[in-house]
């Protein structure tokens, strides 16, 4: 649609005495409004709002891809990598036995309610259910994320003012 059939819909629908008119051709919308007779002369005239919607921007998939666990068969690995690896393992079965708390929402990631308090919860301290952890900013509202569980704080996952994903592990909590 071009400039001359606009103008034209707007002569037929000023002629027509409509008020108000919405239309929409492919991906152009068109809304047409008259506005309230003024007063003394005053000149009234068509209001036109032509929106086009804007491109959908295609927002990357962040995934997280587990911590290769590198074996070799040559005999010349010295023994601090194989340590190095026998460790994480230990960790990462250690870790199996606490629950993790997950990020209920996309947002950005705060310990604290402001800069200059301390964090809601520290590694060691002991929290119950309804307890406040963080806060999770999305859209400009900050919301509060409470415990599902009771137990003791093993490990902050994230960084202060991080941007965090949805289902992204947050804390770990030892439930014993």
């Amino acid at each position: 649609m071009d400039l001359k059939d606009i103008q034209e819909l707007i002569k037929f629908v000023a002629k027509s005495g409509a008020t108000e008119v919405d239309l929409e051709i492919d991906n152009v919308k068109i809304s047409i409004k008259s506005p309230p007779k003024k007063k003394r002369g005053v000149n009234t005239e068509d209001v036109i709002n032509v929106v086009q919607p804007a491109p959908i921007q295609q927002i990357p998939q962040v995934t997280q891809t587990p911590n290769p666990i590198i074996e070799s068969t040559n005999e010349s690995v010295s023994e601090n990598t194989k340590s190095l690896i026998d460790n994480s393992k230990k960790e990462s079965d250690d870790d199996s036995n606490y629950i993790t708390i997950n990020a209920s929402m996309i947002g950005t990631f705060y310990r604290s309610p402001s800069p200059d308090t301390p964090p809601f919860v520290n590694v060691g301290d002991t929290i119950k259910k309804g307890d406040t952890l963080c806060i999770i900013e999305a859209m400009k509202l900050f919301n509060e994320i409470e415990s599902e569980v009771s137990g003791k704080i093993m490990k902050v996952l994230v960084d202060d003012i991080t941007p965090i994903e949805f289902d992204q592990p947050l804390f770990l909590v030892d439930p014993s």
